[in-house]
Protein backbone atom coordinates (compact mmCIF):
# COMPACT_ATOMS: atom_id res chain seq x y z
CA UNK A 1 0.00 0.00 0.00
CA UNK A 2 1.38 3.09 -1.18
CA UNK A 3 1.01 6.70 -0.20
CA UNK A 4 0.24 10.02 -2.36
CA UNK A 5 3.30 11.61 -3.82
CA UNK A 6 3.95 15.28 -2.41
CA UNK A 7 3.07 18.06 -3.50
CA UNK A 8 6.59 19.28 -3.80
CA UNK A 9 8.07 16.37 -5.92
CA UNK A 10 4.99 16.43 -8.17
CA UNK A 11 5.37 20.19 -8.78
CA UNK A 12 8.70 19.34 -9.51
CA UNK A 13 7.83 16.47 -11.85
CA UNK A 14 5.96 19.12 -13.71
CA UNK A 15 8.77 21.67 -13.70
CA UNK A 16 10.96 18.80 -15.05
CA UNK A 17 8.98 18.14 -17.87
CA UNK A 18 9.03 21.81 -18.86
CA UNK A 19 12.33 22.31 -18.92
CA UNK A 20 12.93 19.18 -20.96
CA UNK A 21 10.63 20.85 -23.63
CA UNK A 22 12.95 23.83 -23.61
CA UNK A 23 10.12 26.13 -22.81
CA UNK A 24 11.17 29.23 -20.22
CA UNK A 25 8.47 30.19 -17.62
CA UNK A 26 7.60 33.01 -15.79
CA UNK A 27 8.01 32.93 -11.70
CA UNK A 28 4.86 30.68 -10.28
CA UNK A 29 2.89 33.86 -8.79
CA UNK A 30 2.74 35.48 -12.59
CA UNK A 31 1.59 32.32 -14.06
CA UNK A 32 -2.55 32.10 -14.81
CA UNK A 33 -3.70 29.40 -12.26
CA UNK A 34 -6.43 26.45 -13.22
CA UNK A 35 -7.93 24.48 -9.51
CA UNK A 36 -8.88 20.81 -11.17
CA UNK A 37 -10.78 18.68 -8.60
CA UNK A 38 -11.10 14.49 -9.24
CA UNK A 39 -14.10 13.64 -8.44
CA UNK A 40 -15.08 10.03 -8.08
CA UNK A 41 -16.00 6.81 -5.95
CA UNK A 42 -13.16 4.90 -4.28
CA UNK A 43 -11.62 2.56 -6.42
CA UNK A 44 -12.09 4.61 -9.51
CA UNK A 45 -8.41 5.28 -10.20
CA UNK A 46 -8.16 8.96 -9.29
CA UNK A 47 -4.75 8.80 -7.11
CA UNK A 48 -3.71 6.43 -10.19
CA UNK A 49 -4.84 9.37 -13.09
CA UNK A 50 -3.44 12.05 -10.61
CA UNK A 51 0.11 10.58 -10.34
CA UNK A 52 0.32 9.00 -13.91
CA UNK A 53 -0.49 12.91 -15.16
CA UNK A 54 2.49 14.55 -13.04
CA UNK A 55 5.55 11.79 -12.44
CA UNK A 56 4.69 9.35 -15.53
CA UNK A 57 4.52 6.50 -13.41
CA UNK A 58 1.85 4.01 -12.66
CA UNK A 59 1.57 2.71 -9.03
CA UNK A 60 -1.88 0.29 -8.49
CA UNK A 61 -2.55 0.86 -4.76
CA UNK A 62 -3.15 3.80 -2.63
CA UNK A 63 -4.65 4.74 0.69
CA UNK A 64 -7.96 5.73 -0.17
CA UNK A 65 -8.07 8.05 2.98
CA UNK A 66 -5.77 10.27 1.57
CA UNK A 67 -6.84 13.81 0.57
CA UNK A 68 -4.13 15.97 -1.06
CA UNK A 69 -3.57 19.24 -3.33
CA UNK A 70 -0.76 18.85 -6.34
CA UNK A 71 0.88 21.51 -8.44
CA UNK A 72 2.12 21.28 -11.54
CA UNK A 73 3.67 24.36 -13.73
CA UNK A 74 2.12 23.20 -17.59
CA UNK A 75 2.43 24.54 -20.81
CA UNK A 76 -0.98 24.20 -22.83
CA UNK A 77 -0.97 25.42 -26.25
CA UNK A 78 2.08 27.02 -25.88
CA UNK A 79 0.64 29.05 -23.04
CA UNK A 80 2.20 28.70 -19.51
CA UNK A 81 -0.25 27.84 -16.12
CA UNK A 82 -0.21 26.91 -12.83
CA UNK A 83 -2.36 23.52 -12.76
CA UNK A 84 -3.47 22.68 -9.06
CA UNK A 85 -4.45 18.97 -9.11
CA UNK A 86 -7.13 17.85 -6.05
CA UNK A 87 -7.63 14.41 -5.52
CA UNK A 88 -10.60 13.92 -3.40
CA UNK A 89 -10.84 11.14 -0.97
CA UNK A 90 -14.63 10.33 -1.11
CA UNK A 91 -15.61 7.28 -0.23
CA UNK A 92 -19.09 5.97 -2.35
CA UNK A 93 -20.56 9.43 -3.16
CA UNK A 94 -20.47 13.28 -3.07
CA UNK A 95 -19.78 13.90 0.70
CA UNK A 96 -18.73 17.80 2.56
CA UNK A 97 -18.94 19.03 -1.44
CA UNK A 98 -18.40 22.73 -0.41
CA UNK A 99 -14.49 22.05 -0.19
CA UNK A 100 -14.20 21.51 -4.07
CA UNK A 101 -18.01 23.44 -5.19
CA UNK A 102 -16.21 26.65 -4.10
CA UNK A 103 -12.37 25.85 -4.87
CA UNK A 104 -12.30 24.26 -8.38
CA UNK A 105 -12.19 25.80 -11.68
CA UNK A 106 -13.17 21.85 -13.34
CA UNK A 107 -14.33 19.28 -12.30
CA UNK A 108 -13.05 15.74 -13.76
CA UNK A 109 -15.67 12.74 -12.44
CA UNK A 110 -13.88 9.66 -12.78
CA UNK A 111 -15.47 6.11 -13.05
CA UNK A 112 -14.44 2.73 -13.79
CA UNK A 113 -15.35 0.80 -16.84
CA UNK A 114 -15.32 -2.48 -14.70
CA UNK A 115 -17.56 -0.86 -12.20
CA UNK A 116 -21.39 -0.39 -12.22
CA UNK A 117 -21.39 1.04 -9.24
CA UNK A 118 -18.78 3.64 -9.49
CA UNK A 119 -20.80 4.54 -12.94
CA UNK A 120 -23.84 5.13 -11.41
CA UNK A 121 -21.86 7.22 -8.35
CA UNK A 122 -21.25 9.25 -11.26
CA UNK A 123 -24.73 10.25 -11.53
CA UNK A 124 -24.72 11.75 -7.96
CA UNK A 125 -21.59 13.99 -8.59
CA UNK A 126 -23.00 15.30 -11.79
CA UNK A 127 -26.55 15.99 -10.24
CA UNK A 128 -24.14 17.94 -6.86
CA UNK A 129 -22.22 19.61 -9.82
CA UNK A 130 -25.42 20.93 -11.88
CA UNK A 131 -27.05 22.31 -8.55
CA UNK A 132 -24.37 23.77 -7.15
CA UNK A 133 -22.42 25.32 -9.86
CA UNK A 134 -25.32 27.66 -11.18
CA UNK A 135 -23.47 30.87 -9.84
CA UNK A 136 -20.64 30.26 -12.53
CA UNK A 137 -20.53 27.86 -15.02
CA UNK A 138 -17.68 25.53 -14.54
CA UNK A 139 -16.25 22.75 -17.15
CA UNK A 140 -17.25 19.34 -16.04
CA UNK A 141 -15.51 16.12 -17.97
CA UNK A 142 -16.79 12.87 -17.57
CA UNK A 143 -13.97 10.40 -17.51
CA UNK A 144 -14.06 6.33 -18.10
CA UNK A 145 -10.90 4.65 -16.59
CA UNK A 146 -9.08 1.42 -17.04
CA UNK A 147 -9.44 0.94 -20.54
CA UNK A 148 -6.86 -1.60 -20.01
CA UNK A 149 -9.44 -4.27 -18.67
CA UNK A 150 -11.99 -3.92 -21.83
CA UNK A 151 -12.06 -7.48 -21.15
CA UNK A 152 -14.43 -6.95 -18.13
CA UNK A 153 -16.15 -3.52 -18.95
CA UNK A 154 -19.45 -3.22 -17.40
CA UNK A 155 -20.39 0.29 -18.60
CA UNK A 156 -20.39 0.50 -22.46
CA UNK A 157 -19.26 3.36 -24.34
CA UNK A 158 -22.79 4.73 -25.69
CA UNK A 159 -23.68 4.34 -21.59
CA UNK A 160 -20.61 7.19 -20.74
CA UNK A 161 -21.31 8.83 -24.25
CA UNK A 162 -25.19 9.17 -23.26
CA UNK A 163 -24.71 10.23 -19.65
CA UNK A 164 -22.14 12.88 -20.81
CA UNK A 165 -24.79 14.53 -23.40
CA UNK A 166 -27.09 14.49 -20.76
CA UNK A 167 -25.51 16.77 -18.32
CA UNK A 168 -23.38 18.66 -21.59
CA UNK A 169 -20.07 17.76 -20.58
CA UNK A 170 -17.31 16.44 -22.58
CA UNK A 171 -16.49 12.60 -22.82
CA UNK A 172 -13.00 10.20 -22.49
CA UNK A 173 -11.33 6.95 -21.89
CA UNK A 174 -8.85 6.41 -20.68
CA UNK A 175 -6.32 3.99 -18.92
CA UNK A 176 -3.87 4.88 -16.01
CA UNK A 177 -1.52 2.37 -16.56
CA UNK A 178 -0.99 2.14 -20.34
CA UNK A 179 -0.23 5.42 -22.32
CA UNK A 180 0.53 8.97 -20.30
CA UNK A 181 0.05 11.05 -24.00
CA UNK A 182 -3.75 10.34 -23.77
CA UNK A 183 -4.04 11.11 -19.71
CA UNK A 184 -2.37 14.21 -20.37
CA UNK A 185 -4.68 14.97 -23.14
CA UNK A 186 -7.75 15.12 -20.81
CA UNK A 187 -5.96 17.02 -17.96
CA UNK A 188 -4.72 19.47 -20.39
CA UNK A 189 -8.11 19.51 -22.28
CA UNK A 190 -9.44 20.64 -18.32
CA UNK A 191 -7.96 23.55 -19.12
CA UNK A 192 -8.62 24.57 -22.18
CA UNK A 193 -12.32 24.48 -21.42
CA UNK A 194 -11.62 27.04 -18.42
CA UNK A 195 -10.45 28.85 -20.77
CA UNK A 196 -12.87 28.72 -23.07
CA UNK A 197 -15.44 29.77 -20.51
CA UNK A 198 -13.41 32.55 -19.33
CA UNK A 199 -13.52 33.85 -23.20
CA UNK A 200 -17.53 32.98 -23.30
CA UNK A 201 -17.96 35.20 -19.73
CA UNK A 202 -19.02 38.94 -20.23
CA UNK A 203 -16.48 41.04 -18.90
CA UNK A 204 -17.17 42.34 -15.39
CA UNK A 205 -19.06 45.56 -15.08
CA UNK A 206 -17.12 48.09 -13.58
CA UNK A 207 -17.79 49.25 -10.00
CA UNK A 208 -18.45 53.14 -9.90
CA UNK A 209 -18.25 53.92 -6.40
CA UNK A 210 -19.75 57.60 -5.16
CA UNK A 211 -17.81 59.45 -3.47
CA UNK A 212 -19.46 61.45 -0.53
CA UNK A 213 -19.30 65.36 -0.43
CA UNK A 214 -20.70 67.29 1.84
CA UNK A 215 -23.99 69.15 0.74
CA UNK A 216 -23.61 73.16 0.01
CA UNK A 217 -25.70 75.31 2.72
CA UNK A 218 -28.79 75.87 1.34
CA UNK A 219 -29.83 79.32 0.40
CA UNK A 220 -32.10 80.74 3.14
CA UNK A 221 -35.38 81.60 1.84
CA UNK A 222 -36.27 85.63 0.52
CA UNK A 223 -38.62 86.80 2.92
CA UNK A 224 -42.05 87.09 2.03
CA UNK A 225 -43.09 90.89 2.11
CA UNK A 226 -46.11 91.68 4.80
CA UNK A 227 -49.49 93.29 3.84
CA UNK A 228 -48.55 96.52 4.97
CA UNK A 229 -45.25 96.58 3.07
CA UNK A 230 -46.90 96.03 -0.58
CA UNK A 231 -50.15 97.64 -0.01
CA UNK A 232 -49.20 101.42 -0.41
CA UNK A 233 -45.16 102.02 -1.71
CA UNK A 234 -45.89 105.67 -0.08
CA UNK A 235 -46.79 104.70 3.01
CA UNK A 236 -43.39 103.06 5.61
CA UNK A 237 -42.67 100.05 5.82
CA UNK A 238 -44.49 98.13 8.81
CA UNK A 239 -42.71 95.09 10.01
CA UNK A 240 -45.12 92.41 9.83
CA UNK A 241 -44.51 91.34 13.87
CA UNK A 242 -46.19 95.30 14.21
CA UNK A 243 -49.88 93.87 12.62
CA UNK A 244 -52.19 92.89 15.88
CA UNK A 245 -53.39 89.86 15.64
CA UNK A 246 -57.37 89.25 15.09
CA UNK A 247 -57.04 88.31 18.67
CA UNK A 248 -55.80 91.72 19.97
CA UNK A 249 -58.28 94.08 17.57
CA UNK A 250 -59.98 96.43 18.91
CA UNK A 251 -62.88 98.63 17.62
CA UNK A 252 -62.29 102.56 17.76
CA UNK A 253 -64.83 104.79 16.89
CA UNK A 254 -64.04 108.09 15.35
CA UNK A 255 -66.16 111.61 14.59
CA UNK A 256 -65.25 113.19 11.21
CA UNK A 257 -65.46 116.75 12.80
CA UNK A 258 -66.85 118.49 15.58
CA UNK A 259 -69.97 120.49 12.80
CA UNK A 260 -71.86 117.24 11.78
CA UNK A 261 -72.06 116.37 15.44
CA UNK A 262 -75.82 117.22 15.23
CA UNK A 263 -76.34 114.91 12.77
CA UNK A 264 -75.16 111.55 12.71
CA UNK A 265 -71.75 111.07 12.09
CA UNK A 266 -70.24 108.75 10.07
CA UNK A 267 -68.05 106.27 11.73
CA UNK A 268 -64.90 104.19 10.74
CA UNK A 269 -64.06 100.85 12.39
CA UNK A 270 -60.37 100.53 12.28
CA UNK A 271 -57.36 98.26 13.76
CA UNK A 272 -55.66 99.75 16.87
CA UNK A 273 -52.05 100.81 15.84
CA UNK A 274 -53.03 102.60 12.65
CA UNK A 275 -53.50 106.53 12.15
CA UNK A 276 -55.82 108.11 10.70
CA UNK A 277 -54.01 110.89 8.09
Amino acid sequence: MFGKPRAAAAAGAGAGAGAGAGAERPPPGALPECNLALLGCRGAGKSALTVKFLTKRFISEYDPNLEDTYTSEELVDQQPVLLKVMDTADQDGPVNCERYLRWASAFLVVYSIEDKRSFAGCRRYLDVLAAGARPRARPVLLLGNKLDMEPYRQVTKAEGLSLAAAFGCLFFEVSACLGFEAVRHVFHEAVREVRRAAERRPPARPLLVAEERPCPPAAPPAPRPGPAACAFSTLSTVSYKEIPSVAQAKLVTVKSSRAQSKRKAPTLTLLKGFKIF
